[in-house]
């Protein structure tokens, strides 16, 4: 920990806290939502530091003192020991920060495996999510869904928004649900009463808040039609909805939700860039040849992160060794546990690295 790092951090701090003063700022509500979230994620550092500085200058003095009066000399070691403990809070502060950590997202579940039923388990998960989004007051909107015959998701794209300048937004919150989720259940297609296994993917990227990646309209072909309800019932009498391929890497994006053809666009290229974005960092990600591969992070979508089994009323995560007999509650959205524990496994991996 440098002093003069420090230092720049302080300033950094100082610098936001007169830009947010200054009412001209917030006429740009992007640049404004940009700098609050810089200024709360430096909120917890800078009174790290405050602390740390305090706590040694307190040391020095009952020092000093202690040379004068030695019941002063006992109060100096207590508070010496303070220090280690609050220079590790300030260490693991300081960490790298995954630079998407305050965004909003984009979902996607996806049934896989087990027909109807897989089906059913995407859009319990879909209730889930929208639950826990309920309980952190953000803000959750389906922009697109394909739904199933017994009224569950074949796919569908939801947006989770947070409330505000949180440094821990969304993304941090919800970037380790990327990858298969099994369920074990008597499906509701069963006769016999036997368990079946079936899965859902769920795929998850920040989403932008600036144009990232260039989008060659060149190589988008870009379909409208109507948007349609359960069992293909017309619910709107216009072309409004939008579907949008990109030509080079086959990535197909449709929304229908909003009336507008014009909104519905919007939100499919959104998507859209997100997906790009997702990949040219993957592209990036392997080409760097980075051997330090997170347990957490670098999900393999091709394996199980989570399995869910009704009978025994259990969650577990294979990436963390989690396991709950809380699956009720989980689905009703309390995901804190779970989500905590990989949080801990990855803060705890890259404090390994750092040291």
């Amino acid at each position: 920990m440098e002093t003069n790092s420090l230092r720049g951090l302080l300033d950094e701090y100082a610098e936001l806290e007169g830009q947010l003063a200054d009412p001209s700022v917030h006429a740009d509500q992007a640049r404004a939502r940009r700098l609050g979230r810089r200024y709360a994620e430096l909120k917890p550092v800078i009174k790290a530091i405050n602390e740390l500085e305090t706590a040694r200058e307190d040391v020095t003095a009952a020092r000093e003192l202690a040379g004068e009066d030695a019941s002063f000399a006992a109060e100096a070691e207590e508070l010496a020991e303070r220090i280690p403990a609050l220079e590790s809070k300030l260490t693991e502060l300081l960490l790298p920060r995954d630079p998407y950590d305050g965004s909003d997202v984009l979902m996607e579940i996806k049934s896989g495996a087990g027909g109807e039923e897989s089906a059913l388990f995407a859009g319990d998960l879909l209730r889930m999510y929208l639950r826990y989004a309920e309980r952190l007051g953000w803000k959750a909107e389906v922009l697109d869904a394909t739904d199933s015959d017994l009224g569950g998701f074949k796919d569908v794209t939801v947006s989770i928004k947070s409330r505000g300048s949180d440094p821990d937004g969304v993304w941090a919150r919800l970037k380790f649900e990327g990858g298969v989720h099994r369920v074990q259940r008597v499906p509701a297609t069963e006769s016999q009463g036997r368990i079946h296994t079936s899965a859902a993917g769920v795929l998850i990227y920040p989403e932008p808040e600036e144009v990232e990646v260039e989008i060659d309209q060149n190589d988008l072909r870009i379909d409208v039609f109507r948007s349609s309800g359960p069992g293909g019932q017309s619910v709107n009498t216009t072309d409004s909805a939008v579907r949008i391929t990109h030509v080079p890497t086959g990535i197909v994006v449709s929304c229908q939700n909003e009336k507008s053809q014009i909104q519905n666009r919007a939100r499919a290229l959104l998507v859209l860039q997100a997906r790009l974005q997702a990949i040219a960092e993957e592209e990036a990600a392997t080409k760097a040849a980075d051997t330090r591969r997170s347990q957490v992070r670098t999900v393999d979508r091709s394996e199980r992160v989570r399995t869910y089994n009704f009978p025994e009323n259990r969650i577990s995560d294979h990436r963390v060794n989690y396991k709950a007999n809380n699956l009720d509650q989980v689905l009703d959205g309390e995901l804190a546990a779970v989500l905590d524990a990989l949080a801990t496994a990855d803060r705890e991996e890259r404090l390994a690295a750092h040291g």
